[in-house]
């Protein structure tokens, strides 16, 4: 009657493909997979049909649909073939029966219940029908290289056995092999029958995690037959001995191959690349779970006419051999850089991993620079962002000399339009350009609040008003000066200026800011300046706070803390931060300030003592010390596209070690973020952190000399970056409430480093981390969970996430069950409302918005005391209010941070509340894109990390 299978309708059904489904004709091919094993194209005319069948057998004694039931069977038909397309992106098969369970679903979920029910009656009726009439399951055959061979599930369950090796019972290579050998077709390709596995196992992972691990050894098992060729087996898993031996002999080709291409630096042929080959340890593949892997293969891995070159160790290899390559003793370094890279103790940022090793070496993340107020000097910069973002750069720039809307034009005595029309043309390049062909180029404008055009600015994201003065695709942050938030305490009123008239502003912060500032104000009041507009301080804040959680921009960031607490103020000025609000590195006309980053793998670095979890000191001194040698070689390393940033990047040498898997930490202690315990761990893991890092600074200037513009800087002076939170209350006029507490000795430290230098101006930065964290495996950066379960939406496809601590600590009470999995997903992966789950645990797993966002930012207080640059910060907010919002962000001003982030509101995302029982891939709720540019891979930081 209304069979997905059926492709006829008698009568007066509809029975077109809806227009929206008509654009899916166009995707990647589908084919459906009959009861029978019979393979026919995909086609949406055939959904359409079914469920108008279903809605006639509703509507008894109708053979005419009415204009509102059509609609709504072509709504229904385009979410049941946007989630079939989503679930395949690169094409495949489907079988008959998750497409009908996919109609079911979005029957139930659109509120069509009783058309539901028809449905299902009619599949049950059909099945028991069906069942009665068997007489044996047909033998499907696959094809290899044209010779067809049988599809033998006992040989498929071998197979996958392989791949659930060492990961306990849990794991059914029965159940994954039984789903994908339904979803395959006679005849079918053998990578099709790889594909099948993969996806089968993907679709067990929300109720078991380590199928996550099942599904990338089965991933890595069709690369391998990708790189390796078609002969790559089962043995080529688990870690076997041909596993090593492959690679091995694989090594060599590959960089051979590489250099031949053009993709590799011919330099790498002068390593002993036969002794590197030893060095690859095959097992650590196995480290891998299904996001990492496919992050990898889809972004990372070189490519000769689309057919990859690399697997992960030979990856790793090449990476380490990149940054190993103005080595003394190069074999030895690369082998040590390796195996922090492979153990997943310390990972480069996402231009290092891309480019280390190849022919146009761009290893840097971020660039920041200043626009001068001429129209060279404007497209200059255009220019130059162009040129960086080519190689994977992200971009800061400061806007804020050129001059406001209405100012005087000498040279043509005319009036400006002010900075907006051009920073809609650093919008449109940032399009234009993109990173490699990898991703979009990224790029955030920064805008002093005292600026004339800050009003204007606080519009630029907006999706009303005159297109040709928003920037969509750009962005935004505001760089405010101490005066203006002591203003908003005090109620008082704000000026706003051209920099055309108030050109020393720009280069001045603290109480020469400040004087300089209130002289102008005079100015003003005396009819000196003309050009001037007054504000109430405070009803701008609201407007900048309003438009925060409007659109996400601007981002509110901090110029004195910035400065003030800047170890090279005795060199210039910090006039924004980078794309991602980490960085905070001087610039000027002269100078583009680079950074390289790289993030410590935190929760590689708990060891068990006496049965509880504990920091290994010892480790993670080795790993900053390995890892801080590796960021100093990128400096010389690195491939400048613009002149400017080499000379500076040269000349100071900054970097930016982060960390990664905090909130992973956390759940390994049982502490939840919203205690003094988190709190505390946040402050002793960055003074840890940052003393190894000041150290092995110092330990290199040692060696290789200290940076050249180190004399007169707040190091060469003995004044370290806990000491700084002094000079900043001092300019403030009152303390800097932050804890001062310290338990390592900074007293030694602070001699060594007067003594040999720094080899580094600045050394710590915490990213975000996005996408480095999905190849480790580790939760982002120092974010908390954003749901416990939920689907992963990024460049690479979607994931499912299971918090797989959660699910190790509800197994151990009894509690992890089909009801369980079902309430994660009806909930957001959220366990407040579920009421058999123990208050301890809804604690230890509560979600970003169920934390309050004051315990962010004292965590935040606390690690930003030891670092001497800056931290991506999100703030999340369950239910915003104007005084929530104005609460917090002082609170992070008056705790000294020196940037924030993005702030995310719950009323942004979205969920589905019911599933199928099939297992869909999409049957997770919340489909979570990746912050956009930086995001929580769309980007925590895309362009960063």
């Amino acid at each position: 009657m209304y069979d997905t299978d059926t492709t006829t309708v008698k009568g007066n059904g509809p029975l077109n493909a809806p227009p929206h489904s008509r654009q899916h004709l166009t995707s990647p091919p589908l084919q459906v997979v009959r009861r029978n094993g019979a393979a026919v194209p995909f086609n949406p005319e055939k959904i359409s049909i079914a469920i108008s069948k279903a809605f006639l057998a509703v509507e008894k004694g109708k053979t005419v649909l009415s204009s509102r039931t059509r609609k709504q069977i072509a709504l229904l038909t385009d979410v049941v073939v946007t989630a079939l397309v989503r679930r395949l992106p690169s094409g495949g098969s489907v079988h008959i029966e998750d497409i009908q369970d996919q109609v079911e679903l979005a029957l139930m979920r659109s509120g069509e219940h009783d058309v539901a029910k028809a449905y299902v009656l009619y599949r049950e009726k059909h099945a028991a029908e069906r069942a009665g009439q068997a007489h044996g399951t047909p033998q499907l055959q696959f094809n290899i290289d044209g010779d067809k061979q049988p599809l033998d599930a006992a040989k498929l369950t071998a197979w996958v056995s392989r791949a659930c090796l060492g990961l306990g019972a849990e794991v059914s290579p029965k159940a994954v092999v039984e789903q994908a050998v339904r979803d395959c077709y006679d005849g079918i390709p053998f990578n099709e029958v790889r594909r099948a596995l993969i996806l089968s196992a993907r679709s067990l992972i929300e109720r078991e995690p380590a199928y996550n691990y099942v599904t990338a050894r089965l991933l890595l098992d069709l690369i391998r037959a990708e790189v390796l060729g078609e002969s790559a087996g089962p043995a080529a898993m688990a870690g076997a001995p041909e596993g090593k031996s492959g690679y091995a002999e694989y090594f060599p080709h590959t960089i051979k191959r590489g250099i031949e291409a053009g993709l590799l630096d011919k330099r790498l042929a002068q390593f002993d690349v036969a002794r590197l080959a030893t060095a690859l340890v095959a097992e650590r593949d196995f480290k891998f779970g299904y996001l990492g892997l496919q992050t990898l293969y889809d972004r990372y891995f070189l490519h000769i006419e689309e057919r990859r070159i690399e697997l992960p160790q030979t990856f790793f290899m090449r990476v380490a051999m990149g940054l190993a390559i103005n080595e003394i003793d190069r074999e030895d370094r690369a082998i040590e850089f390796y195996n922090l890279l492979s153990n997943f103790d310390f990972m480069s940022s996402t231009p290092t991993l891309f480019n280390s090793g190849t022919v146009h070496s761009q290893l840097s993340s971020c660039y920041l620079s200043t626009v001068s107020d001429d129209l060279d000097g404007i497209y200059q910069a255009i220019k130059e962002n162009a040129l960086l973002q080519k190689y994977a750069g992200g971009i800061g720039n400061d806007w804020t000399p050129v001059r406001a809307l209405g100012s005087r034009i000498k040279g043509t005595n005319g009036k400006s339009q002010g900075v907006i029309p051009f920073l809609k043309v650093a919008n449109d390049t940032a399009v234009a350009v993109n990173q490699g062909g990898k991703r979009k180029g990224a790029v955030c404008g920064y805008l002093e609040t005292w600026h004339l055009d800050i009003e204007e600015f606080l519009d630029l994201r907006k999706n009303t008003g005159d297109d040709r003065r928003r920037t969509h695709d750009m962005n935004t942050a505001h760089w405010i000066p101490d005066l203006f938030m002591q203003r908003v305490n005090e109620n008082g009123e704000w000026t706003l200026f051209s920099p055309s008239d108030v050109p020393d502003l720009h280069d001045k912060y603290g109480h020469a800011f400040a004087t300089a500032y209130c002289g102008y104000e005079r100015r003003a009041d005396l009819g000196e300046i003309k050009l001037f507009k007054r504000v109430p301080a405070l009803q701008l804040w609201r407007k900048m706070l309003s438009m925060l959680f409007e659109t996400g921009h601007p981002w509110i960031t901090f110029k004195d803390a910035c400065n003030i607490r800047s170890p090279q103020q005795h060199v210039g000025v910090v006039h924004s931060s980078n794309l991602c609000t980490e960085i905070t590195l001087n610039t000027s006309a002269t100078e583009i300030a680079v950074c390289n980053l790289g993030s410590v793998n935190l929760m590689a670095h708990l060891q068990k003592e006496n049965g509880n979890w504990v920091l290994d000191q010892t480790k993670l001194k080795a790993t900053i010390t390995t890892a801080m040698r590796m960021l100093d070689n990128v400096i010389d390393i690195n491939f400048y596209a613009v002149g400017s940033a080499r000379n500076s990047n040269h000349r100071h040498r900054p970097v930016g070690l982060g960390i990664m898997g905090f909130q992973d930490c956390l759940h390994a202690l049982q502490l939840p973020y919203a205690s003094m315990a988190a709190i505390e761990f946040a402050d002793n893991t960055m003074e840890t952190v940052c003393y190894h890092a000041y150290s092995a600074s110092s330990q290199l200037a040692q060696e290789r000399g200290a940076y050249s513009s180190f004399k007169g800087s707040l190091w060469d002076r003995g004044i370290l970056p806990l000491d700084t939170l002094d000079l900043l209350g001092e300019a403030r006029g009152g303390q800097v409430e932050v804890d001062r507490n310290s338990t390592l000795d900074w007293g030694s430290l602070r001699v060594r480093i007067q003594q040999h230098g720094m080899r580094n101006s600045n050394c710590v930065a915490i990213a975000p981390t996005a996408t480095i964290a999905n190849i480790v495996g580790v939760s982002a950066s120092i974010e908390p969970d954003y749901q416990n379960l939920y689907v992963k939406s990024n460049l690479s496809g979607e994931f499912t996430v299971v918090n797989e601590a959660l699910v190790k600590d509800l197994k151990a009470l009894g509690l992890w069950d089909e009801v369980m999995v079902a309430d994660l997903k009806y909930y957001d992966g959220s366990l407040a409302k579920i009421d058999r789950i123990p208050d301890g645990l809804k604690a230890l797993y509560a979600t970003a918005f169920e934390i309050d966002p004051t315990w962010l930012v004292e965590a935040a207080a606390r690690r930003q005391k030891w670092i001497d640059q800056a931290q991506s910060l999100n703030l999340y907010f369950a239910i915003p209010s104007g005084k929530k919002l104005h609460d917090t962000y002082l609170l992070a001003w008056r705790r000294g941070l020196k940037t924030t982030y993005y702030l995310r509101s719950l009323g942004a995302t979205s969920a589905e509340k019911s599933t199928g029982a099939g297992g869909e891939l999409n049957a997770v709720p919340a489909l979570i894109p990746e912050p956009k540019q930086c995001l929580i891979d769309d980007p925590g930081c895309e362009a960063c990390q």
